[in-house]
């Protein structure tokens, strides 16, 4: 009896810790959940449950925020977006140089990218927005409307040259390299063969070979057409929308000629990114870096191949030419003062020898002024 008894009493004892121990977690459970779900409505809303507004006010007002004040938040420069979707052979090895320096001169985030090969972004690469502003972003990709995928859109800038000065510079880059090494060339193209390695520009571009001849050779337009499939074929269509992307998303085109006049505008245009630009480009150290990155063996090639050169790359000298009268229309405007030298390039010369009936030179005939006089122009 007794006994019976202490066991169904101390059996009931032990029992009461577990159901405190339940009720406790469910307790706690439905707590979680009620902040959950204010956290959810919060957020819904705009604002806290009144239920919370409530509670605060029965604690009372007083809060650390109101006691110390809101932190001062960074004020972003603007544009604090931009974009620079270098064009190869067109100075961009020489700017990102000068880039690097700025960044850290200015706190602004260089977002550098070295694929050459790769002109379009995946959808991953296109999520620009997660980089932390103030940021310039620079890779060689073709123009992308980001608004088309619910982004800002950033503000765009580039830097493009002579087109056939940038096809003799790619020509010769692709084989033999720069000044940073001998062996420079043998690691971009390592497959090459010596036979295609040596190959004479006159042979590629007479002989209508692949790398001297359109699809190939158009390649500026397409940086600033975009990514549309038409934007690769040489024609009007492309030409046309290029102008059009230039006249309504970049800040600023430059011409490669004129690169000091293009540093000056930036610093104009982009204080926060390229205040002192100029100062760092004539400075003698960064003269001896921009060297290193100088094309060798370059050669210009003979009068014949240069008419048929420039007739296949028409387009590209129409949109060459349309980026030169908007960049001088800009300095125009802001009342720069040019201190570049005059461009070598003489559109109305090259444009007379497209238009002469390519005919083959007499042997006694002496090509060595002429070819003196396309020096003195293109390069």
């Amino acid at each position: 009896g007794e006994l019976g008894r202490n066991i169904r009493k101390y059996g009931l004892l032990s029992a009461i810790p577990l159901r405190l121990s339940l009720r406790g977690y469910g307790f706690c459970m439905a707590t979680l959940f009620l902040f959950c779900f204010g956290s959810v409505f919060y957020q819904l809303n705009g604002g806290p449950p009144k239920i919370l507004l409530d509670i605060r006010q029965y604690l009372g007002e007083s809060t650390y925020m109101d006691d110390h004040g809101p932190p001062v938040p960074r004020v972003l420069p603007f544009p604090s977006q931009v974009v620079y979707n270098r064009v190869g052979k067109c100075g961009s090895r020489t700017v990102v140089i000068l880039l690097k320096l700025l960044a850290e001169k200015h706190q602004f985030n260089l977002v550098s990218s070295d694929i050459h090969n790769k002109t379009r972004l995946t959808k991953h690469e296109q999520n620009i927005s997660n980089i932390p502003q103030p940021f310039l972003y620079t890779r060689h990709v073709h123009f992308l409307n980001f608004t088309r995928f619910r982004m800002e859109q950033p503000v765009y800038i580039n830097i493009i040259r002579d087109p056939i000065n940038r096809f003799l510079s790619n020509y010769f880059f692709r084989r033999f390299g720069d000044w940073r090494g001998e062996q420079s060339h043998l690691i971009r193209t390592p497959g090459m063969k010596d036979d295609e390695r040596y190959l004479d520009i006159n042979v590629c571009i007479l002989e209508n070979y692949p790398e001297c001849s359109n699809p190939k050779i158009f390649y500026v337009i397409p940086y600033f057409c975009g990514q549309h499939p038409q934007c690769r074929e040489p024609g009007v269509w492309a030409l046309e929308r290029a102008k059009q992307n230039v006249l309504e998303n970049y800040l600023l085109v430059g011409i490669l000629e004129e690169l000091e006049d293009v540093f000056l505008l930036l610093e104009r245009l982009l204080p926060h990114y390229f205040t002192g630009a100029l100062n760092i480009y004539n400075s003698p150290d960064y003269r001896k870096m921009g060297n290193m990155t100088s094309t060798v063996r370059k050669h210009t090639p003979t009068l014949e191949a240069l008419q048929v050169l420039y007739h296949r790359l028409r387009y590209e000298y129409e949109f060459y030419n349309f980026i030169r009268d908007q960049f001088h229309l800009m300095k125009k405007k802001i009342g720069l003062k040019s201190i570049s030298k005059p461009s070598a390039y003489s559109p109305a010369f090259l444009r007379e020898l497209a238009l002469r009936t390519p005919e083959p030179p007499d042997e006694d005939e002496d090509l060595d002024t002429d070819l003196e006089d396309v020096r003195l122009f293109i390069f």
